[in-house]
């Protein structure tokens, strides 16, 4: 089991939208809004690396309102 933290960056304003989109994405376990640099702090369990790289590159970075993240693979 791999457990990423994926700090996103978004437009302005979409933040809860974004967050209620990942929630309903079955290997997002958690998603909160955040104040700071990143709008959005969201964890994720994948089974394998290549299913952590499918899920940021096919499902995170085609959502138009995500302008930027940066992932975090615990260890």
């Amino acid at each position: 089991m791999v457990t990423a933290f994926i700090l996103m960056v978004t437009a302005a304003g979409k933040e809860r939208e974004v967050m209620e989109k990942l929630l309903a994405i079955p290997d997002v376990k958690e998603a909160y809004v955040v104040y700071g640099e990143y709008d959005l702090v969201v964890k994720v369990e994948t089974e394998t690396l290549k299913d952590l790289d499918q899920f940021i590159t096919e499902k995170i970075r085609k959502m138009p309102e995500i302008q930027m993240t940066s992932t975090m693979i615990a260890i």
